[in-house]
């Protein structure tokens, strides 16, 4: 659980500037991976607590991702992005969770799979899996997600896909039931050109005989599969059903 209590956030500069407001948005990061509940991003109850978040900070560094390309101008010094890397003390963390009703997801974090139909802005719908070329990008997002919100988002093959009978016109729970420690996420994304114009996700999860369903809509494709990520991890941290 000690990588939990850590978060990175892309900020502006290595002074106070931003340091701040990536202290505040890092802390929560940390807050929602820990308890395994998404509502405290947003929650205004957080907003005291992440304006001190510094009170609540083990450690933190910088990452420059410029690193080797050659300073040229001010563009290149004052406004350079770093990734910012937040480790919070942990008994400080678990404190502030618990005056807020929550605790420590020591739960069973399984391994999310998703089965998912994908029609984007061009080109033929194709099954998300593995080895898809048109799934490259997501399944860059895909990884971020979980690193995220603390959990494993594993990418099927196209061999998996088969021997579950998935197919373009078929995107139902696969016909043999996960193994103990992996849990099934089907649905469709698809981007839509009509008002709200962006990619539309439906969901559909089965957890301990209980059924799931949540959809998304007009979002940028990272913020679909956060979407995903968040209902998932609702689900299995114990809090209800996904928003």
């Amino acid at each position: 659980m000690d990588g939990m209590y850590q978060a990175t956030v892309i900020v502006t500069g290595t002074d106070m500037r931003s340091r701040p407001i990536g202290f505040s948005r890092a802390l929560r990061q940390v807050l929602v991976k820990v308890s395994g509940e998404p509502r405290l991003q947003d929650d205004p109850r957080i907003s005291e607590l992440a304006t001190h978040a510094d009170a609540l900070v083990a450690s933190f560094s910088y990452a420059d991702q410029m690193a080797g390309i050659k300073v040229h101008d001010d563009q290149g010094t004052y406004d350079r992005s770093y990734d910012l890397t937040v480790r919070f003390d942990r008994e400080r963390i678990d404190k502030a969770l618990a005056e807020l009703g929550e605790r420590p997801w020591w739960g069973e974090r399984a391994v999310v799979v998703p089965v998912l139909r994908v029609r984007g802005v061009v080109g033929p719908p194709y099954l998300f899996s593995a080895e898809a070329s048109a799934g490259a990008d997501q399944r860059v997002s895909f990884f971020n997600s979980g690193i995220k919100y603390g959990i494993t988002l594993r990418v099927p093959t196209d061999t998996e896909l088969a021997a579950w009978g998935a197919g373009l016109d078929r995107v139902a729970f696969p016909s043999i039931p996960p193994t103990a420690n992996q849990v099934f996420v089907t649905g469709t994304l698809e981007f839509q050109e009509i008002e709200p114009i962006g990619w539309v996700g439906s969901w559909r999860m089965r957890w301990h005989e209980a059924d799931f369903a949540w959809r998304v809509s007009g979002v940028n494709f990272d913020e679909a599969i956060n979407d995903l990520a968040r209902g998932a991890m609702r689900v299995m941290s114990g809090h209800g059903a996904p928003d």
